[in-house]
């Protein structure tokens, strides 16, 4: 058991070493790392984490049609 989860650190462990000598000399070179629609996942990804902004706020925005909830008039 000791020896999978060596086994499995050892693996990730390079896995960030091959990552780190690719995309960091990518990114300082002005290359991108990302494929475009990798950026628009990581794009959405980021909209969803944006702090204040739920999905359920959008829910509650009002139509073009509709008067804001809590509004008076």
């Amino acid at each position: 058991m000791v020896s999978l989860v060596l086994g499995m650190l050892a693996c990730v462990t390079i896995a960030l070493v091959v990552m780190a000598l690719v995309a960091v000399p990518a990114r300082r070179a002005g290359r991108d790392v990302l494929s475009e629609r990798g950026e628009e996942v990581l794009g959405s990804i980021r909209d969803r984490q944006r702090p204040g902004r739920s999905a359920r706020a959008d829910e509650h925005e009002a139509l073009p049609h509709e008067e804001p909830v809590g509004a008076s008039a």
